[in-house]
């Protein structure tokens, strides 16, 4: 019985040194670089923790910051993604790189932290849309051939 006490006062213990470095590491993440200034750490999705230091998500946006720009009228090009979404991760290494050449504003929206679905009718991830004047000109969804996206993307070129 003294046995199985110590292996599951160890069991416990470990556990408890996984959380402790764990949260460790996120707030080590978040200190260096986190765009999600309305939410403390511990309400942040571990998907969205474990993608801050990639350098293809970098460009985060939140959604009030996004919609004041589209009323503002100017020209806004939004990325809709979901960290865990097997097509974004797919398709965000290819897109930032062409919309980096290409000189092309974007604005990351994570729809993991912000459930912005509806206000902007996506019905999949990712979802890539261009604003003029306050209004939504033209949309792709799913992760494009990069031909594709470099046509898609040429008119919004600088």
């Amino acid at each position: 019985m003294k046995k199985l006490a110590i292996v599951g006062g160890v069991i416990v213990v470990l556990f408890i040194a996984i959380i402790a470095l764990t949260k460790m590491a996120n707030n080590d993440k978040v200190s260096n670089y986190n765009p999600y200034t309305d939410k403390k750490v511990e309400e942040l999705q571990q998907p969205t923790i474990d993608l801050l230091t990639d350098e293809n998500y970098q460009k985060v946006m939140l959604p009030k910051d996004l919609e004041e720009k589209i009323k503002s009228g100017d020209a806004v090009n939004a990325y809709f993604f979901s960290p865990t979404c097997s097509h974004c991760r797919a398709l965000t290494p290819k897109l930032m790189p062409i919309l980096d050449d290409m000189g092309i504003e974007v604005a990351q929206i994570n729809l993991l932290e912000y459930d912005e679905w509806d206000q902007y009718n996506i019905t999949a991830t990712p979802t890539f849309i261009h604003f003029e004047g306050g209004a939504e000109v033209e949309r792709f969804e799913g992760n494009l051939p990069e031909e594709d996206l470099k046509a898609f993307l040429k008119p919004y070129a600088k």
